[in-house]
Formats: C-alpha cells, sequence, structure tokens
C-alpha cells in the first residue's frame, strides 16, 4: 500500500449537490428553492415560534406560576399521627417505616393537629410554634439538628 493508492471507501462520500448549474443537472433555474416566497430567498428564514409577524404564541398566553419541584421533598404529620405511633424517639427514618410520609420526604414538620397524650422526642423533625408546645407540655421534646 501506498500513500497515493489510499482511497476511502465505498459509499463514505458524496458528492457535493450543486445546485443553479442549469437545466440538465435536474437543480438549475430555482436550484431546488420552488417558486417565489420568503424560502426561496437568500437569508430569508425565519427563527423558531415566528407566526409570519402574528403575536406568537408564547407572547400570546399569560405568564402564570411555576410548580416548585421541593414540594415532594418536603412532609407534614400532625400530633394524633405521633400518639398512634408508640414510640419514645421519632426520626425520619421510624416516619418512612410507618408510612407516615413518603420515601422521597426528606424534611418533615410536625403542625398542630389533634391532640399528643404521650411524651415523645423528636429528632432532626421540625415542629410548628403550637405542636412544640404541645409536645413539651405532654413531656417530649424537639431536637434540632
Amino acid at each position: 500500500m501506498e500513500l497515493n493508492t489510499i482511497k476511502p471507501s465505498a459509499g463514505a462520500k458524496h458528492a457535493r449537490r450543486r445546485v443553479g448549474r442549469g437545466i440538465g443537472s435536474g437543480l438549475g433555474k430555482t436550484a431546488g428553492r420552488g417558486h417565489k416566497g420568503q424560502k426561496s430567498r437568500t437569508g430569508g428564514f425565519h427563527r423558531v415560534g415566528f407566526e409570519g409577524g402574528q403575536m406568537p404564541m408564547h407572547r400570546r398566553l399569560p405568564k402564570r406560576g411555576f410548580k416548585s419541584r421541593a414540594v415532594a421533598l418536603n412532609g407534614e404529620i400532625n400530633l394524633s399521627d405521633l400518639s398512634a405511633l408508640n414510640m419514645a424517639e421519632v426520626d425520619l427514618l421510624v416516619l418512612k417505616q410507618a408510612r407516615l410520609v413518603g420515601q422521597l420526604v426528606r424534611n418533615v414538620k410536625v403542625v398542630m393537629t389533634g391532640d399528643l397524650t404521650r411524651a415523645v422526642t423528636l429528632k432532626n423533625i421540625k415542629a410548628t410554634a403550637g405542636a412544640k408546645l404541645a409536645i413539651e407540655a405532654a413531656g417530649g421534646s424537639v431536637q434540632a439538628s
């Protein structure tokens, strides 16, 4: 094999389309662009979302809020769920095993709904001000992270 005999494999190279080179080429006159119109002109094309000058869809529709993806990571339980749990110490893992919160939840807050009759210690679980008072009144405590 010599350097001057090396050729690309069959089908690897394609001939460039030569447009506007006469009627016999099949791509003469309009050069495959059809007749008239914006797409037939040089530089004549539109950007994505352009609707011919009409107010585009993304500007016609009103802007409306957003959905936070952090919502799936937050969970809440109430005081009556804590009493039903029958555990002295409660943390995130205990709540997941009891299926009181989802498996994706990372942050849990206790809200003051229902009543608590037993002493419960919360570890790395937040509580609202009212819930914290109710837990401490029952003899429990809230240990922050």
